[in-house]
Order: C-alpha cells, then sequence, then structure tokens
C-alpha cells in the first residue's frame, strides 16, 4: 500500500504506517487536552477532524480483532461502526456482567481477567493486532507490561470533560519511548491557532 509522503520523505502525519505483527496496540484519536470520549462516550467532538488518505483503510487492514469495555460498547452497541464500516471482524467486549449484556452479531462478551482477555484476543487476531478501545482496559494492560503500541491521532479540539485516555490519580508516571523519530524521548510539539467562535 502507498503512502503519500512530505518532501523529506516522512509519511503525512509524521508516522510510519501501521502494520499488522500481533501487537496490541492502545488505539484512539484524542483531543489535545487528553480526552478520547465526551460525556456519556460521546463522539460528536470528532465532526470536521481530517486524517490523512487512507488512514482508516490502513487500521482496518491491518487489525484482526478489538477488545473495549462494556461502558463504551453499552454507549454505541453496533460492531458495523468500526473504522466507519470498513472493518469486520472478532470484536470482544470485556464485562462484569455478561448475563445482562444484549448479544450482537460477531461481539463475543468477556468475564474474565485482562491478561486472558488479550490472549483470547490475540489468538482471534490471528496474526494481525488486537486494537484496544478502552481507556480502562488499556490502563489496566500497560500496568502489567501487555501494551505493545500506544497509537493516538491528536484531534485539534479542547473538550474539558469527557473520559480520559489516562487517569490513575495517586499512580506513578509512566515513561514512554517515542516510535517515530531518532530520540525516544523527544517532546511531540504541535502548533495550533483557536477558530474563531460565534
Amino acid at each position: 500500500m502507498s503512502t503519500a509522503k512530505t518532501p523529506h520523505g516522512v509519511p503525512l502525519g509524521g508516522m510510519e504506517p501501521q502494520v499488522a505483527e500481533g501487537k496490541v496496540l492502545w488505539h484512539f484519536t484524542m483531543s489535545l487536552d487528553g480526552f478520547v470520549a465526551g460525556p456519556g462516550h460521546s463522539m460528536d467532538w470528532m465532526a470536521g477532524a481530517s486524517f490523512r488518505p487512507g488512514l482508516v483503510e490502513e487500521y482496518a487492514a491491518t487489525t484482526g480483532a478489538v477488545l473495549g469495555g462494556r461502558d463504551g460498547w453499552d454507549a454505541r452497541p453496533d460492531p458495523g461502526g468500526i473504522y466507519g464500516g470498513a472493518w469486520q471482524g472478532p470484536l470482544f467486549v470485556l464485562t462484569h456482567h455478561p448475563e445482562d449484556a444484549k448479544p450482537a452479531p460477531g461481539v463475543t462478551f468477556l468475564s474474565c481477567d485482562v491478561a486472558e482477555a488479550v490472549r483470547i484476543g490475540l489468538a482471534a487476531a490471528a496474526g494481525k493486532n488486537l486494537e484496544v478501545f478502552s481507556p480502562t482496559i488499556g490502563r489496566q494492560l500497560l500496568r502489567i507490561g501487555l501494551i505493545d503500541e500506544i497509537d493516538l491521532h491528536i484531534a485539534p479540539v479542547l473538550l474539558g470533560d469527557g473520559i480520559r485516555l489516562f487517569d490513575d490519580p495517586g499512580g506513578s508516571p509512566v515513561r514512554l519511548a517515542l516510535a517515530n523519530g531518532d530520540d525516544p524521548g523527544a517532546t511531540v510539539n504541535v502548533r495550533y491557532r483557536p477558530l474563531a467562535t460565534g
């Protein structure tokens, strides 16, 4: 698959294309202030955000299975909405109460620990990536060393409220290594201008 590049040879968006390597991938579009969903898991704040050409198809092609949480599923119980319908595959929803979950084709409700959920999801992904679409599950997996990569698309919006990617009051900082670039400790620079309102 070809990817559009800048004049310096870097893919538009600043990162190499995602590849299917059997990774556990914590993947979200996130607001500049760290929210991955608005209040009540709303996603209307993403309206008007643009992505580089081919991005959705890239992730749809490299994703073998998806692992999400019950709150997100209850807010949007439609597996056909993943990547705008471009992806189809096994979806696992981790819940303490699978007995009261409404069944849906292609959806398996799991009641187990997060490590077992990852084992099940990776087996179903069949060599492609397992994408984690839950802040809570992702945080737990990060603590036990089961996240291979955190992949974020930062949208040009400040939400101010909602569901944070990583919320761990009283916890210790989690150090990360930047995967794109020569310096794994480098900060990422972004520059935005407020749009006129009214």
